[in-house]
């Protein structure tokens, strides 16, 4: 271990990062953000080293920055064949098909929202609610004359309202483990700020929802079209829904995500055979290469003449997809993002803004407000949800107990912003998801309500004290004979 960097040495690192992300990102390579996160690692590492800190004590910290984000780009790699198994087996484009016949455009928006909160809290993922449903309604949206930003912003709030609010979610578990709340009690707390953020947005998404349709109502004649398209690509059945009722099935009962995911890959498989449209483009002379094509390189749904019209055509490529291979792209930015996240985190630099925050943070409402700060910040520099809630859980843990507040105020505020906000960073492993699955950029952020408005509303309970829950004289008492006893436990481990 080398010695602690200054601050203003923390400063250049962060500094680096950011610059680096803005010039690849807004001015340069048009959102590619590889390289400047390779370089912003670089810049961590020289000014490592120039402190003392050995390469293999930073390539430990990389690689167990890297080790943390495997299961997502594991469940990334197998969303993409999912994607793409579901729409050659016809399950996205029957999803897409009884959505348009279903669903009133004036309530579309609220609608969408709420499907994705009930299917991720059936399932605890963010991430496969909008690899499933949230696809489906992107192109329902599309069809209906709804902005595909809009649509995105409404499926992100739904899918992370379930994620951050089930037992089954991983973010959800982690949270109160950070702050020492039991898992029901942290749920039911987050209740207060969730919920009231939940019904702020569907309002909003009502009234949106309203006025874009009366002063856009689909013409029936390009709806007509459309699903005459989606027919003459497809074959629509209730059938072809089997995949995703097994997927959620299967997280339901709690078994393991990947298995669960993989399921439903291949489930899909013996309906692409029954679904002739696609067969009859997809398939030439070689069944078994065309198979694996279809898994690994992506599919697309049907043809489009160069006269189509053009809501036609944007239904034709979110009909498509690249399948596995197109997933790398993603994975690719997660992996160059943990290599600069493992070097500030192990180095301490992390942890040196953290106390610097915990210095300014004055009375309840500083501390919640120093909190969620803390988790956005960790969320845009560490590139990871999960160094989100543990970092900052670490660092506050102390202080929510010396203002005598119950750890679920402190569980919740960290699900508020860190789980929150982590797609709002394109770099981020969340981010990075969501803009993938979904096909959009960050124009979606101001349309995900949920996602800005929970961070708001937590501050204000905090300086307000509206569900900020004291701990009782026994519990206090508890902690600091806790706190005493690992005091104790560490010096003897020190002097043996």
């Amino acid at each position: 271990m080398g010695r602690k960097i200054p601050l203003w040495q923390c400063l250049i690192v962060i500094l680096a990062m950011v610059g680096l992300l803005m010039w690849s990102i807004l001015k340069d390579t048009g959102g590619e953000p590889h390289i400047a996160l390779i370089l912003a690692a670089c810049v961590g590492g020289i000014v490592a080293a120039a402190n003392g800190w050995k390469w293999a004590y930073l390539e430990k910290g990389i690689l167990a920055s890297i080790n943390r984000s495997m299961q997502a780009c594991l469940i990334l790699a197998i969303v993409g064949c999912m994607i793409a198994s579901w729409m050659a087996a016809g399950t996205i484009p029957s999803m897409m098909y009884y959505g348009i016949k279903v669903i009133s455009p004036s309530i579309f928006l609220v609608t969408a929202c709420i499907l994705c909160a009930i299917v991720s809290l059936a399932t605890g993922s963010s991430w496969s609610t909008a690899g499933s449903m949230g696809v489906a309604l992107i192109g329902v949206g599309t069809a209906l004359g709804f902005p595909s930003i809009m649509t995105a912003g409404a499926v992100v709030s739904g899918a992370y309202f379930g994620d951050k609010m089930s037992p089954l979610s991983d973010t959800t578990n982690l949270a109160p483990a950070m702050a020492g709340a039991t898992l029901f009690d942290h749920i039911k707390h987050m209740i207060y700020t969730t919920g009231t953020s939940l019904v702020v947005a569907l309002v909003a998404y009502a009234v949106m929802g309203f006025m874009h349709s009366s002063s856009n109502a689909p013409d029936l004649g390009v709806l007509n079209e459309i699903t005459a398209f989606i027919e003459a690509s497809s074959n629509i059945s209730i059938i072809a829904l089997v995949p995703p009722v097994f997927v959620i099935a299967a997280v339901i009962l709690k078994l393991p995500a990947l298995p669960s995911l993989l399921g439903g890959v291949f489930i899909g498989v013996p309906l692409m055979f029954w679904n002739r449209p696609y067969i009859e483009a997809a398939i030439d002379d070689d069944l078994t290469a065309n198979i694996f094509n279809i898994l690994n390189n992506g599919v697309a749904m049907g043809s489009v003449s160069d006269d189509a019209s053009a809501i036609i055509q944007e239904l034709a490529s979110l009909l498509s997809c690249d399948g596995m291979q197109g997933m790398f792209w993603t994975i690719s930015i997660i992996l160059c993002a943990m290599c600069f996240g493992g070097i500030v985190d192990v180095t301490g630099i992390m942890g040196t803004f953290a106390g610097l925050l915990l210095k300014v943070a004055k009375g309840r409402g500083g501390l919640v407000l120093a909190t969620e700060f803390s988790c956005i910040f960790v969320n845009a520099i560490c590139c990871d949800q999960y160094l989100a809630l543990v970092l900052p859980g670490r660092m506050f843990k102390e202080a929510f107990e010396d203002m005598r507040l119950a750890p679920k105020n402190l569980s919740r505020c960290l699900e508020d912003s860190g789980t929150i906000t982590s797609n709002f960073f394109p770099w981020n492993t969340c981010g990075a998801t969501m803009r993938s699955f979904l096909g959009v950029g960050s124009g979606y952020i101001p349309y995900a309500i949920l996602n800005w408005l929970n961070p708001v509303v937590s501050i204000i309970f905090g300086y307000t004290g509206i569900t900020m829950t004291k701990m009782s004289e026994e519990e206090y008492q508890k902690i600091l004979s806790e706190r005493e006893r690992e005091q104790k436990e560490a010096l003897e481990a020190l002097e043996a």
